[in-house]
């Protein structure tokens, strides 16, 4: 808090310097007061000059005591975004106030999870659909609501993942699909330019091109792989995983990288190069990734962590697997 002098207009009965202190806050929040100013003399917010503010955003001054306004914010916030306020240290004050001097004061908006979560519901990257509990007025600022699933059969694999407000990888495979559809980098991290292609695509509806897709492998006997298409089991595929001495990592995972042909490159166990050509890769955790592989049998362990099918299964899945698709792998 600042202590600050008000210059008195040349017909006011002060003798000597009012004085005022500000408190502006550490973060800015849509109508939420960004800058409060305290006055030892009555002030109408009426008279208040417009506050500064860089880059620009709309604000309003409102009464919250005869010797107190508070700014308000009433544009739209772009989340991480830095902002400038010139806060008043000098103020004339007559029938308008003027503010003859100002410091400035950096605050920014606190994107979080939960925020995050309801863009992306909203337009479709998540398997949750989200409801506000009030009639929003802007739907790119956070809104209270609830979370709900928008697929009642997929299996509890990935719904026991899910956690409003938490960062997780059902929301980082989202956001990474979202990412590649929007051509940015697939970090899986919502960086400043993501916030503000996911807000432009908030306010102008563009909702997410492909269903929601999700690939379960069971490790059981004889291992398989289950395609989830929109919450419908769509496809089912015997599949080879890894080697004890070599296994497929277990858990959740997005798919990050791939290819329609690849030469696959590595050793063996016994120390022997292998170059082998595959094809309709996708991978999803370090080394491991779903693709063709030729085998006289299918369902048992016998890569090297990969997770192998035949072309025919392997050609169906690749589209159903774009970047941002979680792919679990379980041992039974």
């Amino acid at each position: 808090m600042v202590a600050a002098s008000v210059v008195p207009s040349l017909g006011a009965q002060a003798t000597s310097a009012l004085t005022v202190t500000s408190s502006a806050s550490s973060t800015i929040t849509a109508s939420m007061p960004v800058l409060r100013l305290h006055f030892n003399a009555p002030v109408h917010a009426s008279a208040m000059p417009r506050l500064a503010v860089r880059p620009a955003i709309t604000t309003a001054w409102q009464q919250i005591a005869p010797d107190a306004v508070q700014a308000v914010v009433t544009g739209r916030i772009q989340p991480l975004a830095r902002y400038v306020l010139s806060v008043p240290t000098r103020v004339r004050c007559a029938q308008r106030c003027t503010f003859v001097a100002v410091r400035p004061h950096v605050t920014a908006q606190a994107a979080t999870t939960v925020w995050e979560q309801q863009l992306l519901a909203e337009i479709h990257y998540l398997p949750v659909t989200f409801t506000p509990s009030v009639t929003p007025t802007d739907p790119t600022q956070p809104t209270a609501g609830n979370f709900s699933w928008a697929y009642p059969h997929l299996p509890a694999e990935l719904t026991t993942q899910w956690r409003a407000g938490q960062a997780g990888v059902i929301t980082t495979g989202a956001l990474m699909s979202f990412q590649d559809v929007h051509h940015l980098s697939t970090t899986g991290v919502a960086d400043a330019a993501t916030w503000n292609a996911l807000l432009a695509a908030v306010a102008t509806h563009q909702i997410n091109p492909r269903p929601y897709d999700f690939v379960d492998v069971s490790e059981g006997s004889p291992e398989n792989l289950t395609l989830y298409v929109a919450g419908v089991a769509k496809y089912h595929a015997l599949v080879n995983t890894g080697i004890s001495i070599d296994p497929t990592g277990t858990g959740t995972y997005p798919v990050y990288l791939r290819y329609v042909n690849q030469i696959m490159t590595g050793y063996n166990p016994d120390g022997s190069y292998y170059a082998d050509p595959v094809t309709w890769v996708s991978y999803f955790h370090g080394g491991d990734a779903l693709h063709q592989f030729y085998r006289s049998t299918y369902g048992w362990p016998q890569s090297l962590g990969c997770v192998e099918m035949t072309m025919t299964d392997a050609k169906y899945v690749w589209p159903y697997t774009p970047i941002g698709t979680l792919v679990t792998v379980r041992a039974s």
